[in-house]
This record gives C-alpha cells, sequence and structure tokens, in this order.
C-alpha cells in the first residue's frame, strides 16, 4: 500500500498529492510516468510523475478531475493509500543522456497547457540543475486554472503565462507567445510542448514555421501503460509506436496528430457514462 503523506488542491479540480514511495522516489527520471490503482478491483490509470525527493522516498502526482477514475484519485485523502503505485514507466527524456557540460552550453523553450503544466515542472528542474538555460510558457483558460507558476518561476530564466480570457498575464494563446519570441530574435537548441493534443497540434505547426527542433509528450493518449492494449497506437514517421512504452515523448514533426485526437477520443462517451455514475455514488 502506498499511503499519500500530503495532498493540496491547486484549483478546484485539481489535486497534488505526495505519495510515500521510496524506490520509485530514487529511480525517477523527468519525462517518465506510473501506473495507479485505488483498490484491488479499480482501473489502471496512467499519471506522468510530477516530481520525486529520493530523501523523502515521496512522488508527487497531479491528477484533474476529467472522470470517473480521476474523480476517484481527487477525492482520496492524506492517509489513505492507492493499492498499486508501480513505476517508473515509459522513456525518460532524452536529455538526460547529455552531460553537464552539454546541457549547460544550451537554451530550452517549454510550452505547457493546462495540466501539461505538472510533467514540464520535473523537466524544467532537472535542466535549470544542470544549468541549462530554460524559458517556458505556460497557457491556461483562466487565472484560477494557472498552476505550479511559483514553483515553475524558480528554475527557469523567463516565465510566461498566457490566458484565453486574459484574466491573467497574457491575453491569448501559446502559440501567440511562441511566435513573438522567436520573431523578436529569441533562439533556443531544443522546444518541448507538453499539454492538449490540439494546442500540441498547433504549437507544432508554429514551430515549425522557424525550424525549431520540438518534442511532444504524448501522455495523454496512455490507458493500460504497458503496451498490452494498443489504445495509445500513434503513426510516428513511417512507423507505429505506443506512446507508453515508446514515448511518452516524440519528434513532434513525425507524430500525426489528428489520428491521434480520433483515437484519444474514442472512449470519451464511455467515460462521461462512468463519471455520471461516479458522481451519484454507483462506480466503484
Amino acid at each position: 500500500m502506498y499511503k499519500i503523506v500530503r495532498k493540496k488542491f491547486l484549483t478546484p479540480a485539481i489535486a497534488l498529492m505526495d505519495v510515500d514511495a521510496p524506490r520509485m522516489a530514487k529511480s525517477a527520471k523527468p519525462g517518465q510516468f506510473l501506473i495507479v490503482r485505488v483498490h484491488e478491483k479499480g482501473e489502471r490509470i496512467p499519471l506522468t510523475i510530477c516530481d520525486y525527493n529520493s530523501e523523502k522516498g515521496t512522488v508527487t502526482i497531479v491528477t484533474q478531475v476529467v472522470g470517473a477514475s480521476s474523480r476517484r484519485i481527487c477525492n482520496m485523502e492524506e492517509g489513505d493509500s492507492f493499492t498499486d503505485f508501480a513505476g517508473p514507466l515509459g522513456q525518460p527524456s532524452e536529455f538526460i543522456h547529455m552531460s553537464r557540460e552539454e546541457l549547460g552550453a544550451k537554451r530550452f523553450l517549454f510550452v505547457a497547457g493546462g495540466l501539461g503544466t505538472a510533467p514540464v515542472y520535473p523537466q524544467v528542474k532537472y535542466l535549470h540543475s544542470m544549468g541549462a538555460k530554460i524559458d517556458v510558457i505556460i497557457g491556461a483558460k483562466t487565472k484560477d486554472m494557472v498552476i505550479f507558476e511559483e514553483e515553475m518561476g524558480a528554475v527557469c530564466d523567463n516565465l510566461y503565462i498566457c490566458t484565453d480570457d486574459g484574466s491573467y498575464g497574457r491575453k491569448g494563446l501559446v502559440t501567440q507567445m511562441l511566435k513573438e519570441l522567436l520573431d523578436k530574435g529569441e533562439e533556443y537548441d531544443q522546444a518541448v510542448a507538453i499539454g492538449p493534443m490540439i494546442m500540441m497540434k498547433f504549437v507544432t505547426l508554429s514551430a515549425k514555421e522557424y525550424n525549431l527542433p520540438l518534442i511532444v509528450s504524448l501522455n495523454t493518449l496512455m490507458v493500460d501503460g504497458t503496451g498490452m492494449c494498443g489504445a495509445c497506437r500513434v503513426s510516428v514517421g513511417d512507423q507505429v509506436k505506443f506512446a507508453c512504452v515508446d514515448g511518452p515523448e516524440f519528434d513532434a514533426y513525425k507524430v500525426d496528430f489528428d489520428e491521434a485526437m480520433r483515437r484519444q477520443g474514442m472512449y470519451k462517451s464511455i467515460e462521461a457514462e462512468a463519471d455520471h455514475k461516479c458522481k451519484i455514488g454507483l462506480g466503484n
């Protein structure tokens, strides 16, 4: 059993939890994910690792209520335990194979959309510790949906906040901020985008105009997390890849986003029905 030692709500629908998992905390790397089960008959849920502390033996996860399973997770409290908390899984970010000297000479740009800010944070934190220069764009619908602003600001060189309605930071989409930075001559060795699939698609289209190397994370496609269910199949270049075992990070310019979005929408009606049952107390 894996006990929740800290819980707080970042927004009314987004919960952060520190979970006691010493072995995972020692082996986790930026870009990886884990699998949780609330109880023995519960669904296997893949969640990106948001942070990890090897000294405390804790792993941090962030969950947004979007369906029945995520609602059950967010309803758990400090002192409750997950039946399963397995990981780290997936391939870590490629930059962890680079030396401190190599990373210290590079400049990165991260584009985070909504809940995608959570998996961006450990990558930025790691690169900061290695001496890299990092700019971060965080996008959210409203001011109340902006997360990790303080934490991100402490580990990056420049932080740009964008909200759809202009309630905080700059009004507009993250693609507008991206183009503004590149148009005024900012140069980056590598960009990374993590967030909703539609956001990553348009970040990719925008970055391509500037020949900016770009990596995206397809973590939102994952279901089983082991490659056995096949739900996260995606075309990357001329190959079929599985987001959970081959990724979740891929070269953005090789990803078939339209196919990925079609696959992502396959189970929405089923999940909506399950969430309704969960709300009224009929779900397990």
